[in-house]
């Protein structure tokens, strides 16, 4: 009778291994493969080698994300919000990694991973949970695969020139929803802005018109509060892309819960607050200076010539944002396609088939030829 001395698993099926005296092998029961021992014992070591580089790896993540948490303090941020404690929701969470583009992702323990949805790579690589920086909210996904499917399809419309490979239904239903990671920023921008302010009046004078313009020094102050100004924290995500698609409506912001993610991929930051900080700041003064130039209405027009603004940093949040994403390859150059999963907006840059490019080139121009030739001829 076969002795069981292990709970080894079988590498094809996963059902447990036997040991079996006749054959000195060890078998599955379910699916019938044999294994040496050796071989086995192998491959267990192998996993439990990875599987302490992965704690290894996830602690020094956990590590990582203190001290950034720190260097933000030390910047002048609030940080109280930001937390890598999961608590139990940490039990129905696995991670992924792209060995391809580096991308790291989180889901929900029910939701497969196939594909890279950045680089479309085919191979992910299943890793420890661990160390992974809690969202504060998230924005839920309001419009279905099938609303993505539908809106690629129609914005693929009156292309005559898009390669198969984009107009093809069966790649279109690879599209994924991932949440993208965002830093979201409080705080206040006060300052002034000096202008040139003109105002132009043209009048007629017997058979001239004349043109008068009055100049005047304006300068505007004031302070504004801000509030979750948004910056995206992935690199894999093409900023352009990003900026494209945006804004997204508050009003669906949640406190973040696990709950939310069954279905759907979640990056992973890995752009930190300090190298998102330059477009914050961006972005915090163009509002001050937005709502300073829209008191300069009384004249024509108002020019810029210095401007003094101040940034008082606030609580620093982190959020995930729906984002339907397509990526797509041709002629060795990669294409992405996003779609803001709350509002529609979509944006992707569509290539040429220079194949059909010449052949309805072609077709134009054959006529064409033929009128021109038959002119000259009857002249």
């Amino acid at each position: 009778m076969a002795s069981q001395i292990t709970n080894y698993k079988c590498p094809a099926c996963t059902g447990p291994l036997h040991f079996v005296g006749a054959s000195g092998m060890l078998e599955c029961d379910f699916c019938g493969a044999k294994y040496d021992v050796a071989q086995i014992e192998a491959l267990y070591a192998e996993k439990e080698a990875k599987a302490v580089a992965a704690t290894e790896q996830a602690n020094a993540k956990a590590e990582q994300n203190r001290q950034k948490i720190a260097e933000m303090e030390s910047q002048g941020w609030d940080t109280s919000s930001l937390s890598s404690d999961w608590g139990t929701e940490a039990d129905g969470m696995k991670a992924y990694s792209c060995p391809s583009c580096g991308a790291e992702l989180i889901c929900d323990a029910s939701t497969a991973a196939t594909s890279c949805p950045y680089c479309g790579n085919p191979t992910v690589v299943p890793g420890q949970f661990s160390g992974a920086l809690k969202p504060d909210f998230v924005i839920p996904f309001k419009l279905s695969k099938e609303d993505a499917v539908a809106a690629l399809k129609n914005h693929y419309k009156g292309k005559p020139l898009l390669p198969k490979a984009f107009t093809n239904g069966n790649h279109i239903e690879e599209i994924k929803g991932v949440y993208v990671p965002f830093w979201m920023f409080d705080g206040q921008a006060e300052g002034s802005v000096d202008y040139e302010g003109l105002i132009i009046h043209v009048y007629e004078s017997g058979d001239y018109e004349i043109t008068e313009t009055e100049h005047y020094d304006v300068r505007r102050g004031g302070s504004i509060a801000f509030e979750k100004v948004p910056v995206d924290a992935s690199s894999k995500m093409p900023d352009d892309h990003m900026d494209s698609i945006e804004p997204y409506n508050y009003k669906d912001l949640r406190a973040f819960s696990t709950a939310y993610l069954p279905g759907f991929l979640a990056d992973k930051y890995d752009v930190t607050v300090e190298q998102s900080q330059e477009r914050a700041d961006g972005r915090c003064a163009a509002s001050l200076e937005g709502a300073l130039h829209r008191t300069t209405t009384q004249y024509s027009s108002c020019i810029p010539k210095s401007r003094n603004i101040n940034l008082r940093r606030g609580k620093v949040h982190y959020a995930l944002l729906p984002v339907w994403m397509l990526h797509t390859k041709w002629n060795g150059k990669d294409f992405l396609f996003a779609m803001n999963g709350q509002t529609g907006k979509l944006v992707g840059d569509l290539p040429t088939d220079m194949g059909k490019f010449w052949a309805i080139f072609a077709a134009i121009a054959a006529p064409v030829t033929a009128i021109a030739a038959t002119i000259l001829m009857l002249m």
